[in-house]
């Protein structure tokens, strides 16, 4: 089975290569801070080493709703910098940012009033000319410098005839044509790549005869959903596409959990087109490694997400030396105050201790604001909470100490299916007392927690949430478990 060398919810990956280095982003939606940046020497292993729009300044996303804010950013390097754009539709439009260390500071954002359109690219022709490319597919000349539209945007391509959703557009100088890469089909389960090339950047664009390059449509392989790819080619000369897919589980239709990750694919060229091999399995390094947070440092590690916004007030270290502290205010969404990271394995426990002397709170696992699992220690109860749409419910509770609660959730594979409509997984909302010994509130179906039942385009985050008060939480342990045990 393929597995993604960027597991959990990161998608619509861009990539490229600087020397020996290759440098990676992904959609962050409704998440601050925003787009994350991955960094590798052999394409399989990354590691996370910031997130470009990390101000306020930066990222507006106070009126993003649940899979709003960034979508499809494009990576690229010219001129000695790298270059950032990306839509935020949730407020400002297509941005333009630029850097001279892909892991920060990221310069403030360069509107682009005159680009319409999400899913923008960015190339430079053989004059030096800044060419943009938008879903649709639609191109019109910029000056990166200003943002300036120079020209009117004009469509050069249409995709695969009866094909829905042309998006996410890359073009690139490969040899003596100009290559233009899109996705199209949908992000769902008729997703797939195809590629178009010219001898001008602006085309005319003749399609590949054997589209689409990339799809998984149809087949009853482990990965579904394939497409948003983007070409990069490696130290050795050789050909890559990473590209988004979805692992789903449980019975029918199938549910995928963790979001749309990210994934590797050969490539070789054959009469002048590419064609995609078999995706590469990722390695389970770094991602098998645990998590342990103390939350020691003045700065939160950039594995953890925000939701819409992130202030010192309601969100510290520093309030209480060694303890995370998070503040639900009037300015709190309904959801309260809440901190989290990717889930990134199909099988694994979280463990926190709870100090809610001082309000409420606890740990929850969130797909969206109106689908997540949690647990909330309030006057010396912890209570398992579930959200499902409309559907509100009150579980299990139990006495706890409102100085020191331990909440555990545990995440457990499907591993062998009861019947067709068996969950991918279940989710076992828990308590661990001093001596030891844990009571279980509940354990959720949690086919809930997917995208097939949610909609959207982001995974799921497990993270520590304040709902009333203020609530500090100490030794954050992230684990993967084997589902066999």
């Amino acid at each position: 089975m393929s597995a993604p060398i960027i597991p959990g919810f990161h998608p619509d990956p861009s990539v490229c290569r600087v020397g020996e280095d290759y440098y990676l982003v992904c959609s962050s939606f409704e998440y601050f801070p925003g787009i994350p940046v991955f960094r590798s020497r052999d394409l399989l292993t990354w590691t996370l080493i910031g997130n470009a729009l990390d101000r306020p300044e930066q990222l507006r996303l106070a009126e993003a709703a649940p899979s709003g804010g960034l979508y499809a950013p494009t990576l690229r390097h010219h001129g000695g910098k790298f270059w950032l754009i990306v839509t935020n539709v949730s407020g400002g439009g297509n941005l333009l940012f630029h850097a001279e260390d892909p892991a920060g500071p990221w310069s403030d954002p360069i509107p682009l009033p005159g680009v319409h359109g999400i899913d923008p690219d960015l190339v430079w022709d053989e004059d030096g000319n800044c060419w943009c490319t938008c879903a649709g597919v639609t191109q019109v000349r910029i000056d990166p410098t200003t943002g300036r539209a120079l020209g009117e945007q004009t469509r050069i391509w249409s995709g695969s005839p009866g094909a829905k959703a042309p998006e996410a557009p890359h073009l690139y100088k490969i040899g003596e044509h100009w290559y233009l890469l899109i996705a199209e089909g949908g992000t769902e389960r008729g997703h797939a790549v195809s590629i178009a090339r010219g001898d001008s950047v602006n085309g005319p664009f003749t399609p590949n005869p054997d589209n689409p390059v990339l799809t998984r449509r149809g087949t009853d392989d482990p990965v579904q959903n394939t497409g948003h790819g983007d070409l990069v080619q490696a130290v050795d000369g050789t050909w890559w596409l990473v590209f988004l897919g979805v692992r789903p589980g449980g019975g029918t239709p199938g549910w995928h959990v963790l979001g749309r990750e990210t994934f590797l694919a050969p490539v070789t060229w054959v009469d002048g087109w590419p064609v995609v091999g078999e995706p590469v399995a990722g390695p389970t390094e770094p991602w098998a490694e645990p998590v342990l947070d103390h939350f020691d440092g003045p700065r939160l590690h950039p594995r953890w997400i925000s939701l819409r916004e992130r202030t010192p007030q309601r969100c510290t270290t520093t309030a209480r030396p060694g303890w995370l502290t998070l503040r639900a205010t009037a300015e709190t969404t309904p959801e309260g105050e809440f901190v989290g990271i990717r889930q990134q394995h199909r099988s694994c426990r979280t463990r926190v201790v709870v100090d809610a002397t001082e309000g409420s709170g606890g740990l929850v696992v969130r797909l969206d604001d109106r689908h997540h699992y949690g647990i909330e220690v309030s006057r010396g109860r912890a209570t398992a909470r579930a959200h499902v749409g409309p559907l509100r419910s009150e579980l299990g509770s139990a006495e706890v100490d409102p100085g020191e609660a331990v909440l555990e959730i545990e995440i457990t594979e499907t591993r062998r299916l009861a019947d067709a409509r068996t969950g991918p997984d279940t989710v076992a909302l828990r308590v661990v007392h001093p001596d030891g010994a844990v009571t279980e509130l509940a354990a959720l179906d949690g086919r809930y927690l997917s995208t097939e039942v949610a909609g959207g385009f982001t995974g799921r985050v497990v993270g520590l949430r304040a709902t009333g008060g203020a609530v500090h939480f100490d030794r954050f342990e992230h684990e993967p478990v084997d589902p066999t045990r």
